[in-house]
């Protein structure tokens, strides 16, 4: 087509067929025609838009969009925002939201690769090697490279700056092959090391010039830099100079994608009750971790709370070498029957637990106590009666042979914290009515730590144990961890357990780990070295308009932020054939 064949069709001058024609036809209407016409024209024009307008409904769907802001109260006040030296909850949530690692753990609890491309294992489960992704940069602007890796693990694993992760790198070689890839060496199979790859990557362009003295001093360690979901915007200071609010802004460059809720800040509270009026004044929107028992004084509506289980195990755990009556294996089975679980759960942390009968901390829920108070009564009594217990003159059972008389008495040690307290005065409630003399005695959690748990001076004790992710039970059954500094406070020997410990930590099949597992809780069911009674739920207030937090599995509450950026609050429709 040449350009006078063009000129001559934009000029062209054209008309709907029948225009003129439909024209004339109108004129010729009398007014009543022509209103009634010019109404059915309109009600046309209207239902074909209606109906226009439901079609391409049919075609829309709902998708997430950039934007909102989300606030959170947290109490404590952060000091160190650093993978290597966080240890309070403030500190690992706030490195969790601006540092990420070569992996991180999924909604699922699954590991996947952040930082890194891919990843593979040797055959031999000796050796890591990870392939860094070639778009990481920190938010400085400053690209990641192998070089951050090694320095953030030789950093670890120097016992000079006394790293609370440096037990988890002790005895690996981490080696740079090039600019994006690295490798780790064990010195033996240990399947649960991986999960310590989602250890934050400092970056080594602004660390390096701190001496190990100078690390803890750091200003970087209150105004971080890396690579995760969101970097600082801005920090808000209180008249003693301690941080109380951080802005922070999503991250375009973070690695698996810029968030979608483009600004979050976090406040910071120095007690519970301050975070509590805070939420009810809404200066904040989301919390967690409040007292189960303060929890049931807000108006916060079912849909504003997120449950989610967490790996802690608690339950009285028995001393057979200090207390020779948890010898009798009835007695132990007689106390655990004895004990209504439930009973813990309702009134001790609101309903806000699970019940639990193994060392492996169980997600698909609670098991419910069918039994009565009055059978479980019965029936522990009969086990005992069964094998030549017998209730003396003040209803506490004695079991007599021809030398001693044992009684059925002995003590229970515990921390002074409110829940842990009050479960000890419940479990001796409950006890005491199958014929038991039971004593609690109380101690600050460092007294117990240290001049109890730590010499194994205690009849029995009532604690709770955290259990990784990896289900890496060793530190706590193995019969080589009996004492301090292992945690086997049950002072626990089985052969057969030990060997099933070994072997699960040297595997890296999940099905065959799973096999261990089961053959390891049968052990301990028959044994009964102590009484299981809960595990807590992790309890997550959010508010309506955050979309899609799924919290899964924690094994600290930081981990709530593994998929933040993946929650939305605004939203906007598009085809679907253009939806992600």
């Amino acid at each position: 087509m040449d350009k006078e064949q063009l000129k001559s069709i934009i000029k062209k001058e054209w008309h709907i067929p029948y225009s003129t024609r439909i024209s004339r036809v109108i004129k010729a209407f009398s007014l009543t025609e022509k209103t009634i016409f010019y109404i059915f024209t309109i009600i046309f024009v209207i239902s074909g838009l209606s109906l226009l307008y439901q079609v391409n409904k049919l075609f829309l769907v709902e998708v997430p969009d950039y934007g909102g802001s989300l606030t959170e109260g947290i109490v404590g006040s952060p000091r160190f925002i650093n993978p290597l030296l966080a240890s309070s909850d403030i500190d690992k949530d706030l490195t969790s939201l601006i540092y990420s690692g070569l992996l991180k753990v999924t909604q699922s609890g699954e590991l996947v690769p952040d930082i890194a491309e891919n990843y593979t294992i040797s055959n031999d489960a000796l050796v890591y090697t990870f392939v860094l992704r070639d778009n990481i940069y920190f938010h400085d602007g400053t690209r990641l490279t192998a070089d951050d890796v090694v320095f953030t693990i030789e950093k670890a694993q120097d016992p000079l700056l006394k790293s609370p992760r440096e037990t988890n790198w002790s005895g690996v070689k981490v080696e740079k092959i090039d600019d994006r890839t690295v490798s780790f060496t064990l010195k033996q199979a240990y399947s649960p090391f991986i999960q310590n790859l989602t250890l934050g990557i400092l970056p080594k362009h602004i660390w390096k010039t701190a001496s190990i003295e100078e690390f803890p001093f750091s200003q970087f360690n209150t105004r971080p830099i890396g690579t995760g979901p969101y970097e600082i915007s801005s920090i808000s200071y209180t008249s003693s100079g301690l941080p109380s609010e951080y802005s922070l802004v999503s991250f375009s460059k973070y690695s698996l994608g810029k968030p979608y809720i483009t600004k979050l800040i976090i406040k910071t509270y120095q007690k519970e009750k301050d975070i509590i009026e805070a939420l009810k004044n809404k200066n904040i929107e989301s919390v967690h971790s409040i007292s189960p028992k303060v929890l049931s004084e807000l108006e916060i509506q079912n849909d504003e709370i997120i449950l989610s289980p967490l790996p802690r195990i608690f339950g009285l755990f028995f001393n057979q070498n200090v207390a020779p009556v948890f010898i009798n294996k009835e007695v132990r089975s007689a106390l655990n029957i004895a004990t209504d679980k439930q009973a813990i759960i309702d009134n001790i942390i609101g309903g806000f637990g699970q019940i639990i009968d193994s060392p492996i901390p169980k997600m698909e829920g609670s098991v419910p106590d069918i039994l009565t108070e009055a059978e479980r009564v019965e029936k522990a009594k009969a086990l005992l009666e069964k094998n030549g217990w017998k209730q003396n003159d003040a209803g506490i059972f004695e079991k007599k042979d021809k030398k001693s008389t044992t009684v059925l008495s002995f003590s229970i040690s515990t921390g002074d914290a409110p829940e842990l307290k009050e479960t000890a005065y419940l479990l001796q409630s409950q006890w005491q009515k199958i014929g038991a003399e039971v004593e609690v005695k109380i101690f600050e959690i460092g007294d117990l730590n240290q001049n109890i748990i730590k010499p194994r001076k205690y009849d029995s004790i009532l604690f709770g144990e955290i259990v990784g992710r990896d289900l890496d039970l060793y530190p706590f059954w193995h019969s080589s961890q009996r004492n301090t500094p292992g945690l086997n406070i049950a002072l626990y020997t089985n052969i057969k357990v030990d060997k099933l410990l070994d072997s699960i930590r040297k595997t890296t099949d999940p099905e065959q780990q799973k096999s261990y597992l089961d053959d390891f809780n049968e052990e301990i069911q028959n044994d009964i070295p102590a009484v299981f009674t809960y595990s807590p739920y992790f309890v997550y207030i959010v508010p309506k308009k955050v979309h899609d937090v799924k919290l899964g599995t924690l094994t600290n509450p930081s981990e709530r932020f593994s998929d933040i950026a993946s929650w939305y609050i605004e939203t906007n429709n598009v085809w679907k054939i253009f939806a992600k």
